[in-house]
């Protein structure tokens, strides 16, 4: 059994998954919009473009994602993606580019279980917690 993380976006999930792939270092696999589905018919034409299932490869792990074609998006509450990366530098870089046009909820530093650890929503409003996993001295 796998849980994989289906993200939800506002019309801008392939720009979401293009700069995750940058961040973690990622392959954005698998790409069809809503005009390339067998219901393309049956969709406004201004939800052509717009992603119906995507999938980022980060080493063994997914994410998946779509955008709202409904009109109806809210931005996600009540849940983190949580990423643990073993060494404080790659984890600072990470947590510096996830927050680039985002917001800053807690900021990175030391804490009583790891040498660094931070939460951050990006700017697709997703939130993330980067946790180095180095223990604190």
């Amino acid at each position: 059994m796998k849980l994989i993380p289906y993200l939800t976006f506002d019309g801008d999930a392939t720009e979401a998954f293009e700069r995750y792939a940058e961040i973690f270092g990622g392959d954005f696999t698998y790409r069809l919009t809503f005009g390339e589905s067998p219901f393309a018919s049956k969709m406004p034409p201004e939800t052509h473009d717009k992603v119906m299932n995507g999938r980022l490869r980060v080493g063994k792990n997914m994410l998946m994602a779509s955008d709202n074609h409904q009109g109806n998006y809210a931005p996600p509450r009540g849940v983190s993606l949580c990423v643990s990366v073993g060494e404080l530098g790659e984890a600072k870089r990470i947590f510096g580019e996830l927050a680039e046009g985002g917001e800053v909820r807690m900021p990175f530093e030391k804490t009583f279980w790891s040498v660094g650890f931070g939460m951050v929503a990006d700017r697709f409003g997703i939130s993330w917690m980067v946790n180095c996993e180095q223990p604190q001295e």
